[in-house]
């Protein structure tokens, strides 16, 4: 049973940032999993940026799929909540809330809206800033080596609610900073 369960953007961006293995050695001893959606949706984009054929081999996540009768009814009932588009936008938070429901994970998603839907359903969500805080709390992580991924990460054009410079007090006035 997965713990965690990621959408595409944490993931494409910390491989465009270079720091999938970092990433991976934080996620360690941790169960962490995506879904076929998501690794399409990767995929997909490794045409535009080739280095993020490196998420599809990673060791570290597992890859579910929605191919479960079940799987696919809660799947359905995620798309109608979250909106999916005909052009497919929000296939891959669709997904992953399906897996997060199914085994009480939680989901580590960026995208705000869709957020605001999973926890009005009961799925314990988060984004990659509460990640990396939470890295911090556990020891995993130091505040400086979080502000760093963070402005790499914000190299990459990720969209983030502060910069590294900022997460100290962003963390603290969120209830996110609980390390030192």
């Amino acid at each position: 049973m997965p713990e965690l369960v990621f959408d595409a953007t944490p993931l494409i961006h910390f491989a465009r940032a270079d720091r999938l293995d970092v990433l991976g050695d934080l996620m360690s001893p941790r169960r962490c999993a995506t879904t076929s959606a998501v690794r399409e949706e990767i995929m997909h984009g490794g045409s535009i940026h080739p280095h993020l054929h490196d998420v599809l081999d990673l060791e570290w996540i597992e890859v579910l799929t929605l191919d479960d009768p079940a799987r696919l009814l809660r799947f359905s009932d995620w798309m109608r909540r979250v909106g999916v588009t005909d052009s497919g936008r929000n296939i891959g938070e669709a997904s992953v809330f399906a897996i997060a429901e199914e085994f009480q994970a939680t989901a580590v998603v960026d995208d705000r809206d869709a957020v605001r839907v999973a926890r009005r359903h009961g799925v314990t969500v988060h984004g990659t800033v509460w990640l990396l805080a939470r890295e911090c709390s556990d020891g995993k992580l130091t505040e400086t080596n979080a502000c760093n991924i963070i402005d790499a990460l914000k190299d990459t054009e990720m969209r983030l609610p502060c910069t590294g410079m900022e997460f100290p007090r962003y963390a603290a006035s969120h209830g996110l900073k609980n390390w030192r």
